[in-house]
């Protein structure tokens, strides 16, 4: 699997984790907390804490399954000293407990130093279900730019 398979991945669940403190806050506010968090994780090399927030039942692009998703990214924290991630805003359509979130996002990776050795930009479509006040990735389908 490539670079730019793994930083779609890796962009398609930027926003797993739940903040502490935001269990009252309301549900765009959560979703949008988890988004940078995960978007943290990956940047901090956290493989464990990104995925904990990837469902179960995960789908991506090609038939990507949750398991699929975690080789990769665990791959792309050992090939890569530095992660870089930017997310571009996002858009947040929620109906009940789903939510439908679009965005852009640039990934880069390389050996630590200053200027990242890769990147790749993509459009990212993503579907979120509120499981007891935690957003988790269900789906998602990214595009590069």
């Amino acid at each position: 699997m490539g670079w730019s398979l793994a930083g779609a991945l890796m962009l398609l669940a930027a926003g797993m984790l739940l903040a502490a403190g935001c269990s009252r806050s309301p549900p765009e506010q959560r979703l949008r907390t988890q988004l940078s968090t995960m978007q943290a994780a990956l940047e901090e090399r956290r493989a464990g804490d990104f995925m904990d927030g990837v469902a179960a039942d995960f789908a991506g692009n090609d038939g990507m399954d949750r398991a699929a998703l975690q080789q990769v990214v665990r791959a792309q924290v050992l090939a890569n000293a530095r992660i870089g991630l930017t997310l571009g805003p996002a858009e947040v359509a929620l109906v009940d407990d789903r939510a439908t979130v679009r965005f852009s996002a640039v990934a880069s990776g390389g050996g630590g130093r200053i200027v990242p050795e890769r990147a790749q930009a993509w459009d990212v479509t993503s579907g979120w279900r509120d499981e007891g006040g935690d957003w988790r990735l269900y789906y998602a389908e990214w595009k590069p730019r």
